[in-house]
């Protein structure tokens, strides 16, 4: 067997904290209840939350409607994250709120890039074929 990096497995807790977090900060987002005013928060999307094994950190994967600015709203994000915190405070009820840490999903961009060479390699394949 190769030596490749496994992807790190994540415990229960991790994972259902994790998933706590993405519903309530979604929930936060979508009643605009950070009160961050030079964004809309209403469009913004939570992909994803990986917590770190102690729970104290939250990486909290988003990305805006349509992929628009992007960089732009996770760096007002995470300027304001203190703000998306006090107001996830107030719907959790856990031992310790995790810091929150803002993280760009390029999830979509990925499996679109995927996508393309698929189908250019199909297309390949289909002229290679014809001209056999």
């Amino acid at each position: 067997m190769g030596k490749g990096r496994a992807a790190p497995a994540y415990s229960q807790r991790q994972l259902r904290v994790g998933e706590l977090i993405k519903q309530n900060i979604g929930e936060v987002f979508i009643r605009n209840e950070a009160k961050i005013l030079a964004l809309n928060t209403s469009v913004i999307t939570v992909t994803e939350v990986k917590m770190t094994p102690d729970l104290k950190t939250a990486r909290v994967y988003v990305i805006p409607l349509g992929g628009v600015e992007t960089k732009k709203t996770v760096s007002i994000l995470t300027e304001f994250s203190h703000l998306v915190r006090k107001a996830l405070s107030k719907k959790l009820d856990i031992k310790f709120l995790p810091k929150l840490a803002f993280v760009e999903d390029n999830s979509f961009e990925y499996a679109e890039k995927i996508e393309r060479i698929i189908n250019i390699n199909k297309k390949n394949d289909k002229e290679k074929n014809r001209n056999n």
